[in-house]
């Protein structure tokens, strides 16, 4: 099947399979089939490809990453920053794409935007194919490699509709984006300010929302990288998270003999389907109220809890003034689908905010209606959903 499926795509989407290249087997395709503009011979380096890794069917959210290895835009860190990154993307139902991008010496870092944008086209131009989401199309990247992520998040065009290769004729912008150590700025790097220009200077509202991950004690890339370019996002209003963690060298990849460090990918994955990328389905707006043993819920949250790891969660807070009373907006809210209650209180009683008074050992957690009843469930449907949600302290 794997087979017939590339000669489709080679056929629909002007992209032939590549040969004489060791990818252990996997399937790789040439970005221009017939020679990549600008191309300098014909030897791999000078053919940009992707080597396709599906996620399972059963599986498949339709989600999809295009992932470029790291290597100072000299060499291609394919395995730690790579295939292996492709697996993990693949776990978790994901359809993942490891980009050879052509390099230095011979092709400046302009040359490997021009193919990261190429893969970006190809993914979404033979999307249907890939049983992918045309509209959930990532780019994750390391070191150079993130430099060239952020570079292709904010250098993009909606493709040509006159093309006569249908690829060229879709957008190049990537749904969202995952730079993990890049180097933003070569001003950072002890020259290279043409190789690495400062993409930070680059983003605006319409840059795609983005999750950065750095290490405090990076000896080689500096988290000022990634601060100035979420410092950036921040200004522009575009949806961001950062983490640094404390300890970690450069060039970790998914930093599997790190404890702390080894726990990005879980955040990664949390925070893709807390953004709804995990699901074509549109998010709703819910709102009610909260009362528990029939009085309104005085200080503290309720959390809906998809079933299943698609669709988004989804939750609001609410302070001692709301009376028990919630909204969610649809931009943060959950897809349709069935969904688990929870009720957390945090204070019981504020009567005497000046004093310092406890009112509650610790915050509870509900999700009965009654005591000893099953969990409390809800079906959201498309359009506004409004609840009264009432649970049992004991």
């Amino acid at each position: 099947m794997r087979i017939i499926s590339l000669c489709i795509l080679a056929l629909a989407g002007g992209a032939g399979v590549a040969s004489g290249d060791a990818v252990l087997g996997h399937e790789q395709v040439l970005l221009w089939p017939a020679g990549a503009p600008g191309a300098k011979g014909d030897e791999a380096v000078d053919r940009p490809a992707l080597t396709i890794h599906l996620a399972a069917p059963a599986e498949n959210t339709g989600a999809a990453v295009v992932v470029n290895p790291g290597g100072g835009y000299r060499i291609l860190a394919s395995d730690h920053e790579g295939l292996q990154v492709a697996r993990w993307l693949n776990s978790v139902g994901i359809n993942a794409f490891v980009l050879r991008y052509r390099l230095l010496p011979k092709y400046d870092s302009s040359v490997a935007l021009l193919d990261a944008q190429r893969a970006v086209r190809y993914v979404r131009s033979n999307a249907e194919e890939l049983g992918i989401s045309p509209s959930r199309i990532g780019v994750l990247g390391f070191s150079a490699g993130g430099h060239l992520t952020t570079a292709v998040g904010t250098s993009f065009d909606d493709g040509d509709p006159r093309a006569s290769d249908p690829i060229e004729r879709v957008s190049s912008r990537p749904d969202f984006l995952v730079p993990v150590y890049p180097a933003v700025t070569g001003t950072l790097l002890r020259g290279n300010v043409e190789t690495y220009y400062d993409t930070s200077l680059e983003v605006t509202e319409s840059t795609p929302p983005t999750f950065l991950v750095h290490t405090h004690t990076d000896p080689t890339v500096t988290p000022k990288h990634s601060i100035a370019f979420y410092q950036a996002l921040l200004d522009a209003g575009v949806s961001a998270e950062m983490h640094i963690f404390a300890f970690g060298p450069h060039g970790t990849g998914l930093a599997p003999g790190d404890p702390d460090l080894g726990q990005w990918p879980g955040l990664l994955h949390g925070w893709l389907q807390r953004q709804g990328l995990l699901t074509d389905a549109e998010r709703v707006e819910v709102s009610g109220t909260v009362l528990l043993d029939g009085e309104p819920l005085y200080w503290g949250w309720v959390t809906l809890i998809p079933e299943g790891n698609r669709n988004p969660p989804a939750m609001s807070y609410m302070g001692r003034r709301s009376e028990g009373a919630f909204k969610i907006a649809a931009d943060v809210g959950p897809s349709p689908g069935r969904y688990r209650v929870e009720v957390h209180r945090v204070a019981k009683d504020f009567s005497a905010p000046a004093t310092g008074s406890y009112s509650i050992e610790s915050a509870e957690r509900f999700t009965k209606a009654s005591p000893g009843g099953e969990d409390i469930l809800v079906e959201i449907v498309p359009g506004l959903n409004e609840f009264k949600i009432e649970v049992a302290t004991n």
